[in-house]
């Protein structure tokens, strides 16, 4: 992976949390990301060339008037104000290189004086066992914090600790192995092979990078929200508002929705219509 800085610009040493998005179901992780770039007004610095994420080109995302800046597969944002780098992704890992893809970005986070990486994405709704709407949508996060995956300041905001996650699950133990430079690649065949229910999360693109972030020592904190597919515009500004309020984002609101503080991406605006009223989740 090679980072290309654009022409004029930096990274910047204060910013020092990684936000990104691990593509999945609905892709409300990369919404998610989309509303954060657009209301913390992050600048983009450069883009990412990778061989294992799939190429792809379209316009200017953010903003309305044209500037001549292309949106490209991987991007990296920053907002000094709030010491944060974001990453969007906007096109798929080639098959069979997820790991490689999260050791990458590992090693950029770890080589740009990154400590804490945020990662935000979605789980399938079909898959979820206790299903508790009492308080709404249900944030559930993984951290690297404790070995178990607990992390008491996620608790304190009402959240939930993923269940499905157990170290020593033969998949979570193999991530963890693989990521530490402790197995191959080629021993993933048996989970092909044999997969299980047990399987299944582990396989998921945010545990490929909270297991290679975790190896390199960084802090890691995966949010996590259940959905279907279908209008998952709801389910983006749950998800951020939650990354908001755990990192305590300071947000421009002068373009937001009304009585809101969301700065609704352009792009969005064409495809989907006006924002929905946040009030009714």
């Amino acid at each position: 992976m090679e980072f290309n800085v654009e022409e004029g610009k930096h990274l910047h040493e204060e910013c020092s949390t990684l936000i990104l998005p691990a593509l999945s179901i609905g892709n409300v992780g990369q919404l998610a990301v989309d509303l954060l770039i657009s209301s913390t007004r992050a600048d983009r610095i450069g883009y990412f060339d990778d061989p294992n994420i799939l190429p792809c080109v379209g316009n200017d995302a953010y903003w309305p008037a044209p500037r001549g800046h292309l949106a490209l597969a991987l991007e990296a944002y920053d907002s000094p104000s709030n010491a944060l780098t974001i990453v969007q992704q906007r096109s798929p890992v080639s098959k069979g290189m997820m790991v490689e893809f999260a050791m990458s970005l590992a090693d950029f986070a770890a080589a740009s004086g990154k400590k804490h990486i945020v990662v935000l994405s979605s789980l399938d709704f079909v898959r979820w066992q206790m299903i508790d709407m009492s308080s709404g949508l249900q944030i559930y996060y993984l951290s690297s914090i404790n070995t178990d995956g607990t992390d008491d300041e996620c608790e304190k905001l009402g959240w939930k600790r993923l269940p499905e996650y157990n170290p020593a699950q033969r998949r979570w133990k193999y991530l963890s192995d693989l990521a530490e430079g402790n197995a191959l690649q080629e021993d993933s065949t048996e989970f092909e092979d044999e997969a299980g229910e047990e399987d299944y999360y582990p396989s998921l693109p945010f545990a490929a990078m909270f297991s290679c972030f975790k190896a390199k020592g960084l802090k890691v904190t995966c949010l996590l929200c259940y959905c279907s597919e279908g209008d998952n515009i709801p389910d983006s500004f749950h998800l951020a508002e939650a990354a908001s309020k755990f990192l305590g984002l300071s947000l421009d609101n002068r373009q937001g929705n009304e009585g809101g503080k969301w700065v609704i991406p352009f792009s969005w605006k064409s495809i989907y219509g006006p924002p929905p009223d946040m009030s009714l989740f």
